[in-house]
């Protein structure tokens, strides 16, 4: 957890760094456009720092109040990530409206493009770091992050090859065409981003490849039992739970249906990494024969 909360203090660095860039090419330009792409730093910069306080908070132990640990604090992050996303989109909407009325004429200098390159370059640069890491830790703080980034870097390249395009044609009508444009796609970034997080905080079950890989590591392993049903799955953080009922023959040892639930244990432990498994052991009588896995 100290590499997820590294990552996390350098997301708010680079988070400000990308900020004042930003904000130094649309003092330079009087840009719509770039606003708004500023604007979203301002909530990556928040976002970064509630992702921090959660990795923290996440990174605490199980105690007596929070015996299966504290890892859906990283879900809080990623929806007041999502609510912060809606609020700049909602904010660069307003902005677009005046700007479009007042008929502005930005002064598009190259400087301000390049500044604004060089704050994208960067953010796309530690975007594949987020993705690379987040994914190998399954931290949905940093995952959001990284999302969130790789939005921010698709909307800024679209942002400057319009204003690029508005420099040279001088058509200066592009540059709230293109704000509004990157209001709207922030917008349905910050609406999936929330569905995710809220998904997972109502411990949805995991995704339907993952549960397929758990029935097929469980079929294969667990030799000598007869059936297992009730499969039920929720993702926490980097943890999985599953849990589920293993049917064994009626005369068999205690001893060896355990060794069973031991085999199966460490092979979905290996599959998925970090999990916790419960399996309950039900005599031949209680078998369903149309549960979800037929051993």
């Amino acid at each position: 957890m100290t590499r997820a909360v590294n990552l996390a203090v350098g997301s708010v660095a680079v988070a400000i760094a990308v900020l004042a860039l930003k904000l130094a090419a649309w003092w330079l330009t009087g840009s719509v456009a770039l606003f708004a792409d500023a604007l979203e730093s301002v909530v990556n910069v928040a976002a970064a720092g509630a992702a921090l306080v959660a990795i923290r908070f996440s990174a605490m132990p199980a105690d007596a109040n929070h015996p299966y640990g504290h890892d859906k604090a990283e879900y809080f992050s990623a929806v007041l990530e999502g609510a912060l996303i809606l609020v700049a989109a909602f904010v660069i909407l307003s902005e677009v409206w005046s700007a479009w009325n007042e008929a502005r004429h930005p002064d598009l200098t190259a400087t301000g493009i390049i500044i604004s390159l060089v704050a994208t370059a960067l953010n796309g640069l530690w975007c594949s770091v987020l993705f690379r890491h987040g994914r190998r830790l399954r931290s949905p703080a940093l995952l959001a992050d990284a999302r969130h980034l790789l939005a921010d870097v698709v909307t800024s390249g679209g942002v400057l090859a319009g204003i690029s395009l508005a420099l040279v044609t001088g058509y200066y009508w592009l540059d709230p065409l293109l704000a509004g444009l990157t209001a709207v796609n922030i917008l349905f970034s910050g609406v999936r981003l929330m569905r995710e997080s809220l998904g997972s905080l109502m411990d949805e079950a995991v995704a339907p490849d993952q549960l397929a890989r758990i029935r097929n590591t469980v079929s294969t392993e667990a030799e000598g039992a007869i059936e297992a049903h009730d499969i039920r799955s929720r993702q926490s953080g980097r943890w999985t739970f599953i849990e589920f009922h293993l049917v064994v023959p009626g005369d068999m040892r205690v001893v060896e249906a355990h060794e069973i639930c031991d085999r199966v244990e460490a092979a979905l432990k290996a599959e998925l990494g970090d999990a916790v498994i419960t399996i309950h052991v039900e005599p031949e009588g209680k078998a369903k024969h149309s549960g979800v896995l037929v051993l």
